[in-house]
């Protein structure tokens, strides 16, 4: 493996490197939580990811997410898997006036959608903006 790894550049530095990064989700599993959201979202910015469980583009945006969140910021994030909560997943669209992608990423200020995007677009939202 080591002649497989210097080809491919990963250093000895990156190989021992394996600490996984944990964020501090809230599950988004029922309905009635979007009005808490809502009214959380006066005082703090409330950030909620949509992931398909079974698509690789989700898990590929969810990685990058993960890997660039910062764990000081200040606003609450949810987690919303989509394919188990479909219900949720529509009544987030009705309510923050949000075309369903997935993945996606929505935040909300003061009760409404200030930002949402998706897909590889994930990666380069900058959410210190929103805090």
């Amino acid at each position: 493996m080591g002649l497989f790894n210097k080809i491919f550049g990963e250093s000895d530095s990156q190989n021992h490197n394996n600490e996984i990064k944990v964020l501090p989700w809230q599950n988004l599993n029922d309905v009635s939580q979007l009005d808490d959201i809502e009214k959380r979202s006066h005082t703090k910015t409330q950030v909620i990811f949509k992931h398909s469980t079974t698509c690789g583009i989700s898990r590929m945006a969810m990685k990058q997410f993960v890997n660039a969140y910062n764990l000081d910021a200040n606003l609450d994030l949810y987690y919303l898997d989509l394919l188990s909560y479909r219900d949720v997943s529509n009544e987030t669209g009705y309510k923050f006036q949000v075309i369903h992608q997935s993945p996606q990423v929505l935040v909300i200020k003061n009760g409404v959608a200030v930002a949402h995007t998706s897909h590889g677009a994930i990666s380069e939202m900058d959410l210190a903006k929103f805090e």
